[in-house]
């Protein structure tokens, strides 16, 4: 993540495309293949980055008082 671009957010590498933007498409519905056609300089690979980089952002402890 670079503070010069997307301000900041985490992005696919090198590209401006945020990461919430391809995680928006697929809630939305639309299939790894359509967000392909659509942004032809992406690959599977980056798609597939996308969805561990949120489950890497999810998976937090859950510390409880004891």
């Amino acid at each position: 993540m670079s503070p010069d671009v997307c301000s900041g957010r985490p992005c696919i590498g090198g590209l401006r495309i945020r990461v919430k933007d391809v995680l928006d498409l697929l809630a939305a519905g639309a299939t790894p293949e359509e967000i392909l056609s659509d942004y032809p300089y992406l690959e599977p690979a980056d798609i597939t980055a996308v969805l561990e980089f949120a489950v890497r952002q999810s998976d937090h402890p859950v510390l409880r008082d004891a």
